[in-house]
């Protein structure tokens, strides 16, 4: 009797359970549709203001219409993946909270590409192919079209595997692939694509390097100095100078080149004057802040949150001054065929429309995607705080000065991530303890204790996420070919129509 009493309640419970479910695989149904269908609205609000009479080209405009969706398309996907690698830094190290980066990097990316952005840019995307007179009018139309949504497709494809992969490399390897089907691998620039190739370990590398000697730097210098806080007096200052140089001369020789090109010497003075006013302005700063301080590192972290704020700004400015360009590119090449005796030019001015489809395309793909990959740079694949995201950071305008002054071809995706990983893995070789060998002569017991040694440091030593290693690297390796395949599928079908 007392069974039977209970199973109505029980059905009850479980009914309760059943209807709990069902609400919540509703709302997650209706939270996963709610960014599409923004997403599907900006892309017919493109397609409907290009189309009702922005540009008259006759039949051509068709062309254009579908070629701006594809280019909005692009942008979403470019602020939903692109854009992490800026942001993941300081939302990891726990200075910026998911919102507050979106709302950050939208408006710095979009800033960047409006009044910043470069308003000239090779057809062909960094000189990957040569169209010259092997390729009409038409033909030149439909490799750039696929080109564009190739990329488009294989970065939102990365998005949803977790993969930050390089904008720049998906557009090449687009109109690599599209040229290779319309004329030929003769059309190919292939030492500049050996360039690009050596980029894809020349950036990670070099992006490591930088950020793991910054934060050995802070861990010798102030870290783990025996009175933190006058450590952090003496040496803080002159590291806000040196990002305030460093980002000085990268903004000058990157993110300002459309509106200012300072020469070699320019630019040393005025990396060497914002050295100077960052470091005597920062001095009273952080000397009042030191005086509330205790000797502990984590009191130390803070002090780096400001300057880290500032740097992720300006690398968001200068990324949607430097890379809005080339991801529009295709779509200004386009446009610049239509109309008159148009053909084929070495270089293009991007119209401001085209322009304001990209950086609105970005800052809105950013807040309706971004936070995914903002999670995976800056807390999945090891543990940041201020410092380490602080090096980071630096680590991206540095690497990008170094190789741009040897010539050196490097990815900012990669160099961002990388520095991340290199952050972590110089935690694995310093943070742990229990790197020792065996001494000579001493064998393991294989007890109880010796296995829960040796798990503990297995445990400990893991502080980087291999999984994420090795498919964001696999991610950056296939990006170029898998892109090309894309379009050289694409720009086939196009041509049976």
């Amino acid at each position: 009797m007392a069974s039977a009493k209970k199973n109505p309640e029980n059905r009850y419970i479980n009914d309760l359970r059943r209807l709990d479910f069902s609400q919540d695989q509703v709302l997650k149904a209706r939270s996963a549709l709610v960014p599409i269908a923004l997403s599907v609205l900006f892309l017919g609000f493109v397609a409907a203001y290009v189309g009702s009479g922005l540009i008259s080209v006759g039949e051509e405009t068709v062309m254009i219409v579908i070629a701006a969706v594809i280019g909005g398309y692009m942008a979403l996907n470019i602020g939903a993946n692109d854009v992490a690698n800026n942001m993941g830094p300081a939302v990891g190290g726990k200075v910026l909270t998911v919102a507050a980066a979106v709302v950050i990097a939208a408006i710095c990316e979009s800033a960047g590409a409006l009044l910043a952005g470069g308003d000239v840019v090779k057809t062909v995307s960094k000189g990957i192919i040569s169209p010259g007179e092997d390729i009409s009018v038409h033909n030149f139309r439909l490799l750039m079209l696929s080109a564009l949504l190739a990329a488009a497709l294989w970065i939102n494809l990365a998005t949803i595997m977790n993969a930050p992969v390089s904008t720049t490399h998906s557009i090449v390897g687009g109109v690599l692939g599209a040229g290779i089907a319309a004329a030929g691998v003769d059309l190919v620039n292939w030492p500049t694509m050996a360039k690009i190739a050596a980029s894809w370990v020349i950036s990670p590398v070099f992006g490591a390097a930088v950020a793991a000697a910054l934060l050995l730097f802070i861990k010798i210098k102030v870290l783990n100095a025996e009175d933190r806080p006058t450590a952090a007096g003496r040496w803080v200052p002159i590291l806000i100078g040196v990002m305030a140089a460093a980002f000085a001369a990268y903004m000058a020789m990157k993110g300002l080149k459309k509106i200012w090109q300072p020469s070699l010497v320019e630019i040393v003075l005025f990396s060497s004057a914002s050295f100077l006013v960052a470091y005597f302005a920062s001095r009273p700063y952080i000397a009042n802040k030191i005086k509330h301080l205790e000797n502990r590192k984590k009191e130390i972290y803070g002090l780096f949150n400001v300057p880290l704020i500032i740097g992720v700004a300006l690398l968001s400015f200068a990324h949607g001054a430097n890379d809005v360009a080339n991801a529009v590119g295709p779509l200004a090449a386009i446009v610049s065929t239509v109309g008159g005796d148009a053909g084929i030019a070495s270089k293009v001015t991007i119209p401001l429309w085209v322009m304001v489809i990209g950086a609105f395309g970005i800052a809105l793909g950013l807040g309706l995607f971004g936070p995914k990959l903002i999670a995976v740079v800056g807390e999945k694949i090891t543990r940041l705080n201020s410092p380490r995201a602080y090096c980071v950071a630096l680590s991206s305008a540095v690497t990008v000065l170094i190789a741009t002054t040897l010539g050196l071809p490097v990815s900012s995706t990669h160099i961002a991530v990388g520095a991340v990983f290199g952050v972590g893995f110089l935690r694995e070789y310093a943070e742990n303890p229990n790197r020792r060998k065996l001494r000579p002569g001493h064998k393991l017991n294989h007890t109880a204790e010796d296995a829960f040694n040796s798990a503990n440091v297995r445990g400990k030593r893991r502080l980087v996420r291999r999984r994420f290693v090795i498919s964001i690297a696999a991610a950056w390796v296939i990006t170029v070919p898998a892109s090309a395949a894309l379009a050289a599928t694409i720009y086939m079908v196009l041509q049976l129509f």
